[in-house]
């Protein structure tokens, strides 16, 4: 996942989320969504643009509050995301949603190991120093 710390306190800041890198290609992306079900979240992948909008039916917004100190607005969030990156799947548990995030570098795109031969035509074995 890229980002940009610059452009950080330019960006909404709700809902907070957090970026853990999980293994070597491996994220989870998890957003603070108290107030939210499943079926009030959409998870979207659009090129290499992780998209994330929530919104609260207003028949539920119909209360008479005293104090309201959770948020349930209207958000749309946007992860830039690195070449070769799949989303996994995505999970509302307790107020979390995690969105694991994959990268896939593929064969074509790996460092690879290019053999140094000596001039005869034999591959040199790692290691070797040859001297004129």
């Amino acid at each position: 996942m890229a980002g940009n710390v610059a452009n950080a306190q330019a960006l909404p800041s709700y809902p907070p989320y957090n970026i853990e890198k999980t293994g070597e290609t491996n994220y989870v992306l998890t957003m603070a969504l108290a107030g939210f079900r499943p079926e009030d979240v959409d998870v979207v992948q659009e090129d290499n643009t992780l998209v994330v909008r929530g919104s609260v039916p207003e028949n539920s917004r119909d209360r008479e509050w005293l104090h309201r100190g959770i948020a349930t607005r209207a958000f749309e969030r946007r992860f830039v995301l690195a070449d070769h990156t799949e989303i996994d799947q995505a999970d509302l548990v307790n107020g979390l949603l995690s969105i694991m995030v994959r990268q896939v570098v593929p064969e074509a795109a790996r460092p690879r190991r290019i053999p140094v031969r000596n001039g005869t035509g034999q591959t040199a074995p790692s290691g070797t120093v040859y001297t004129a």
